[in-house]
């Protein structure tokens, strides 16, 4: 019985921190953000709480320090990490990635909702602000249909294509079944370049010329198709590749 309390001793000397309960109570993460609200928790503190237990070893917070630290640049750099990525990382299973990942996703809901408030979808500065973080980061090209309403607000969006996006491989047809389906009235296209370089290719303009004619017959307007590169960004409406509609019908 000794000898059991001894080891245990022992273990917890070598370890001082394989438990959130050996942290000394008002420094857990739980009670800290009890007592002092969570806006007092650090990155790795908020992670700990949400993973809550750690691995044999070492304890929720020090695998929390050890995802941050892992990630490159903290909390951003979670967000592309994959599922294997964190795996990779000793004491996260598949169920803690996950964990991970859904939080990382639902942090950028959240913002997206909040910036969807305020966004103007007919000032091409304003939707590349929008859309930036979520697709410059692609190694792909990615396709994104943006869908509005009559009052020129967010219904949804959604990808298209994701792979290459050549004028020859998309057909507008599957971009109005979806802006039918959700009854937008205009449209917006955008999409990424990996490279890091939004100017538009001779693909771009070919696509965006056969969206515009099949929208102006469907009364479906394409407002815009927006090049998204490595914090810059092309419109090619501000581009002069297309007239107003108004100029069209003179």
């Amino acid at each position: 019985m000794n000898t059991t309390k001894t080891s245990k001793k022992q273990t917890e000397t070598q370890h001082p921190y394989t438990t959130i309960k050996s942290i000394p109570e008002e420094e857990r993460p739980y009670e800290k953000g009890i007592a002092r609200g969570t806006s007092a928790l650090s990155d790795a503190e908020l992670l700990a709480v949400i993973l809550r237990t750690g691995s044999r070893g070492q304890s929720a917070l020090e695998l929390s320090r050890k995802v941050l630290a892992k990630s490159g640049t903290g909390l951003l750099g979670i967000y592309h990490m994959s599922i294997s990525d964190l795996q990779k990382i000793h004491g996260l299973g598949k169920v803690k990635a996950l964990q991970i990942k859904c939080i990382a996703e639902l942090s950028r809901r959240i913002a997206r909702a909040r910036f969807s408030e305020t966004v103007s979808f007919h000032d091409p500065a304003s939707v590349s602000s929008y859309y930036m973080e979520t697709l410059r980061h692609e190694e792909q090209e990615v396709l994104l249909l943006v869908m509005l309403n009559s009052k020129g607000k967010l219904i949804r969006d959604e990808v298209i294509s994701k792979g290459t996006v050549r004028a020859s491989l998309i057909s507008p047809r599957e971009i109005f079944i979806e802006a039918v389906r959700h009854q937008a009235v205009s449209i917006l296209l955008l999409h990424n370049h990996p490279s890091g370089i939004p100017d538009p290719s001779r693909d771009d303009v070919l696509l965006t010329e056969r969206v515009r004619a099949a929208g102006a017959m469907l009364g479906i307007e394409l407002l815009d198709h927006i090049i998204i590169g490595d914090r810059q960004a092309v419109s090619m409406r501000e581009q002069g590749f297309w007239l107003e509609p108004s100029k069209n019908k003179g």
